[in-house]
C-alpha cells in the first residue's frame, strides 16, 4: 500500500493542489484567472497556438501542448511494456477478459452519452456531441488506490482493474491521436516523427548490439550508453514532437513514437512495484529522471485547466457524469460478462461477476485524462467549462465505488 499511496501523493496531490486553486481563483477573479491562463510567453513563437497566419507561445499551450508530453510519454512506457515483454500484463489469455472489459467500459460511457446528448434535442446534441470520448478516460492512480480501498491489497480483481487501466489508457491514446486533431491534419509531417523514431532506434539500439554481436563486453553498446545516454532519444523526441505539431495531431502526443526506441529491459514489475525503481534500463532511468519533472508539470495542468465557474456546470457536466457513473460500470459488466461466459475466457480465480459491477464504479474516476480530453474536445468557453466540471466530478465514483462494494458484499483481501 506505500508504494501506491507514494505514487498518487507523488503524481496527484500536486494535480489536486492545482486544481483546487484554479476552482478558487476562477470563482473569486474570473478575468484574472483567464489573463494567466492565456499570458503570452512569446508571440511570433515557433511553437504555439496558430493565430493571424503566426504561432503564439501561452501558458496554457506551454502546459497542455509541450509540457504534458512527458506525461503522456510515462504513460506510453507503461503501455509499452504490458505489450512488448514477455511477462507484459496485456500479454497473453490473462490480458483477454480485461480487454474487453476495457471496450466495454469505453463504448459504454460513449453509448451512454451520446444518448442522453440526443434526447435533450438536436441543438443541444450538436453543441455538446464532440464530448463523447470524455467519459472514456480511467484515471489510473486513484482508480487503483480507490481499488485497493475497497477490495483490498491481495484481491484479484485489484490486478484485473490496474491491466483494464492501462489498456483504458493505450485506447485513450488513440482516440485522442485520432479523433482530436489539433488543427487540419497533414500526414506529411508525421514522417519527420516516423523518420526521428526509425533513425535513433536504428543508430542508437539496434546498430550497437548489433555490432557487439558474440561480445560479451558489449564495448558498443556500452560506449553509448555512457558517452550519449538520453541525448539522441531527446533530439528525436523534439523532432517527434514538431512533427506533431505541425501535422495538426495534439503535439502532446508527440514523444509516443519516441518511447518504443528506447533500450529496456527484459521484464517490468508494474508501475506500483517498488522493485521497479531499480530497474536501470535506459527506458526506467528517463522515467525516473522524469519523476519529479512531471509532478510540477500536473501542478500547472491542474492550475490552467481546472478553473472553472460553478455557474457553468450544465448540460455537458451531467452528460460526463452519466457516461462515467452508469456507462462504466454498466459497459464493462456486460463485455467482461459476455468475455467470461459466452466466450469461455473466464475470470481470475477468487473474483465473482458481481465484482465487474464494482471495478466499474471504481473506473469511473476519470479526472486527469479526462479533463485533457474535455480541453481539446471543445473551443474555450461554456461547453468546455462545463464538461471539465463533469470531469471534476467523477471523484465522487470512489465514493459510489466504496457503497457498491458494501452493498454487493466484496470480501477484502489482505496480502
Amino acid at each position: 500500500m506505500y508504494r501506491v499511496w507514494n505514487f498518487v501523493t507523488n503524481y496527484s496531490l500536486l494535480l489536486i493542489a492545482g486544481a483546487i486553486i484554479a476552482l478558487i481563483w476562477a470563482n473569486i477573479d474570473a478575468d484574472g484567472y483567464h489573463h494567466f491562463v492565456e499570458f503570452v510567453i512569446w508571440d511570433h513563437a515557433p511553437v504555439g497556438h496558430l493565430h493571424d497566419g503566426h504561432r503564439t507561445l501561452t501558458l496554457h499551450y506551454l502546459v497542455n501542448d509541450v509540457l504534458m508530453a512527458f506525461f503522456f510519454a510515462i504513460a506510453a512506457k507503461e503501455v509499452w511494456e504490458a505489450v512488448i515483454l514477455k511477462n507484459g500484463s496485456l500479454r497473453g489469455k490473462k490480458a483477454a477478459t480485461p480487454l474487453f472489459a476495457t471496450a466495454g467500459g469505453m463504448l459504454g460511457p460513449i453509448a451512454v452519452y451520446l444518448v442522453i446528448a440526443l434526447l435533450l434535442g438536436p441543438e443541444k446534441f450538436t453543441a455538446v456531441a464532440n464530448g463523447w470520448a470524455i467519459p472514456t478516460a480511467t484515471d489510473i492512480a486513484f482508480s487503483y488506490l480507490v481499488g485497493r480501498l475497497v477490495f483490498g491489497a491481495g484481491h484479484p480483481a485489484v490486478r484485473f482493474l490496474l491491466l483494464l487501466a492501462i489498456a483504458d489508457d493505450a485506447a485513450g491514446l488513440v482516440i485522442l491521436a485520432i479523433f482530436y486533431p489539433e488543427n487540419a491534419v497533414v500526414p506529411a509531417w508525421l514522417l519527420l516523427s516516423l523518420a526521428a523514431a526509425i533513425l535513433v532506434f536504428v543508430l542508437f539500439n539496434w546498430l550497437p548490439r548489433y555490432l557487439d554481436r558474440g561480445n560479451q563486453l558489449r564495448p558498443n553498446s556500452t560506449w553509448v550508453r555512457q558517452k550519449l545516454g538520453f541525448l539522441p532519444y531527446a533530439v528525436a523526441g523534439c523532432a517527434s514532437w514538431y512533427g506533431f505539431q505541425e501535422s495538426g495531431l495534439h503535439p502532446a502526443l508527440g514523444l509516443l513514437p519516441i518511447v518504443p526506441t528506447l533500450p529496456h529491459a527484459d521484464r517490468a514489475f508494474g508501475i506500483f512495484s517498488e522493485a521497479e525503481t531499480h530497474l536501470t534500463d535506459l527506458l526506467n532511468q528517463i522515467e525516473h529522471a522524469l519523476k519529479h519533472p512531471v509532478e510540477i508539470i500536473l501542478f500547472f495542468f491542474g492550475l490552467v485547466n481546472a478553473g472553472v465557474e460553478f455557474s457553468s456546470i450544465g448540460d455537458a457536466t451531467w452528460l460526463v457524469l452519466a457516461g462515467l457513473i452508469i456507462g462504466k460500470p454498466l459497459g464493462i459488466f456486460l463485455f467482461g460478462w459476455i468475455a467470461a461466459k459466452p466466450l469461455g475466457l473466464g475470470i481470475p480465480q477468487g473474483m465473482r461477476l458481481v465484482d465487474l459491477v464494482v471495478i466499474g464504479c471504481v473506473a469511473a474516476i476519470g479526472f486527469t485524462v479526462s479533463l485533457f480530453v474535455a480541453s481539446v474536445a471543445f473551443p474555450a468557453g461554456e461547453v468546455q467549462d462545463a464538461a471539465k466540471m463533469g470531469a471534476l466530478f467523477s471523484f465522487f465514483a470512489a465514493l459510489i465505488a466504496i457503497v457498491a462494494g458494501q452493498m454487493l458484499r466484496v470480501e477484502k483481501q489482505n496480502l
